[in-house]
């Protein structure tokens, strides 16, 4: 079959290299889901050609999610209480869904994702059973339903499915937590084997945290990551009690468990990592263990500010998420990355924008297992956004930081196009695959509500 080339023109554009090269005036030829050539230089869109007005960018990784948090939003900001009066309210609403509401609930978020410039999406999946933990027919149909979400609005997913095995260290699952629980890690494997890939979905693993997975059965999980090449993350450290804990039963901390165990390494992510002391520091580095940073979340909850400097500055690779979606902007994860350490140590000035946006893009899509992605570069997957330079927040800089502009600046509002392999999913800022995005959401989490 002959092979169709869509032709984009970028106003602007932010090319791959050490220090992110803002070019102006860039023809983006997409062929097959795939960048066929980047020519920089044009300064005017060629006769057939798509104008991209503003910073064009490679699509973002959201490294980090939990669907059916979305649907907490505006109900637990108010008041006061900790990450484990959070937790409470969080069961509540994971006790309602079905596959049905699950559905709907992530396509909603997902085209939401979109709009905000998110072409990848990394899927914390835990939510697998009925109430009870009785199987459903389908033993992945919760599953099933977040990739059929996911393709639905246009983005691709990697599944990150979660062992959750115990409600802490030597406990059974409370009762909210029975639909979590395979029951043992074998079984785990069994049904996550099952769950198929396609050209828009990755398939994963995770270890919901070292409080969920006994030490025993830590490794099942790891190896069946390793055996596949696919990607492993595993909530790190998020709480100061999750450490004392591990200490209490087994002596170490949770990384230092985990590196005993064989689960860190270059297909492991951690995410929070917020209470790390010096040791767990350099085993997440030096053994080229990812680090997803969630930054609104972790303001949102009171976790903690996590020390992000000093793990890249050992080696370890950052990726960013919004978590439980307290937002979902990644320019806004990028930013709070910076200022929240600047609130820390009371300097300035600890990623450049370029370093900021290889996190929020190629470092994110390498931790989902798209390393493919995450590059305006041939043969990279034509997955791309454009940010606006015109808005009240982002108009006066001049062209040549367009991209501390949009780090600095700019939010999921100045999202103006979002294309995945090489088809536009949202232009002009309007989604082009789910009708009327505001009302989905509304009428979606309304139901967990009746």
């Amino acid at each position: 079959m002959p092979v169709t080339t869509t032709t984009y023109w970028a106003e602007h554009a932010w090319l791959p290299d050490d220090e992110g090269t803002v070019a102006h005036g860039v023809v983006l030829e997409a062929a097959d889901g795939r960048i066929a050539a980047v020519r920089p230089g044009v300064q005017a869109p060629p006769p057939g050609a798509t104008a991209l007005r503003g910073i064009t960018l490679p699509g973002l990784a959201n490294a980090h999610s939990h669907a059916f948090h979305r649907a907490l939003r505006g109900r637990v900001q108010a008041g006061s209480g900790t990450f484990w009066t959070w937790r409470d309210t969080m069961y509540q609403a994971a006790s309602r869904l079905t596959p049905e509401s699950y559905h709907a609930l992530a396509r909603a978020v997902y085209a939401e994702m979109a709009l905000a410039g998110i072409t990848s999406v990394g899927e914390f999946h835990y939510l697998h059973h009925a109430p009870g933990g009785t199987p459903y027919a389908d033993p992945n149909a919760m599953g099933e339903a977040l990739t059929a979400a996911a393709a639905e609005a246009g983005i691709r997913i990697t599944l990150l499915d979660t062992a959750y095995l115990s409600s802490g260290f030597g406990a059974a699952p409370n009762a909210h937590q029975l639909r979590f629980s395979d029951g043992t890690a074998e079984a785990w494997a069994t049904r996550v084997s099952a769950l198929k890939q396609s050209e828009t979905v990755r398939i994963g693993a995770a270890i919901h945290s070292v409080r969920a997975v006994p030490a025993g059965r830590l490794a099942t999980v790891a190896d069946w990551a390793r055996d596949r090449q696919a990607p492993l993350h595993v909530h790190l450290s998020e709480q100061p009690a999750e450490n004392e804990a591990c200490l209490a039963a087994h002596g170490r901390t949770p990384a230092r468990l985990l590196a005993d165990h064989g689960a860190l390494g270059p297909y492991t992510t951690a995410v929070h990592a917020t209470h790390l002391t010096d040791e767990d520091i350099a085993l997440l580095g030096g053994s080229r263990t990812g680090t997803c940073m969630c930054p609104t979340t972790e303001r949102d909850l009171a976790d903690g500010i996590g020390p992000a400097a000093a793990l890249q500055r050992a080696g370890s690779p950052l990726s960013l998420g919004s978590d439980s979606h307290a937002v979902i902007d990644l320019l806004e994860e990028a930013r709070a990355m910076e200022l929240d350490e600047r609130l820390r140590t009371r300097t300035r000035g600890h990623w450049t924008a370029a370093a900021l946006l290889r996190a929020a893009t190629a470092d994110g899509h390498t931790a989902l297992g798209w390393r493919d992605a995450g590059h305006l570069e041939p043969g990279a997957l034509a997955d791309f956004t454009t940010i606006a330079l015109d808005t009240v927040r982002t108009a006066g800089p001049p062209p040549g930081l367009a991209a501390e502009t949009a780090v600095f600046a700019a939010s999921a509002a100045e999202v103006r196009h979002t294309v995945v392999a090489g088809r536009h999913v949202v232009r002009d800022g309007v989604h082009a695959l789910v009708q009327d995005v505001p009302r989905a959401l509304a009428e979606s989490i309304a139901v967990l509500y009746e």
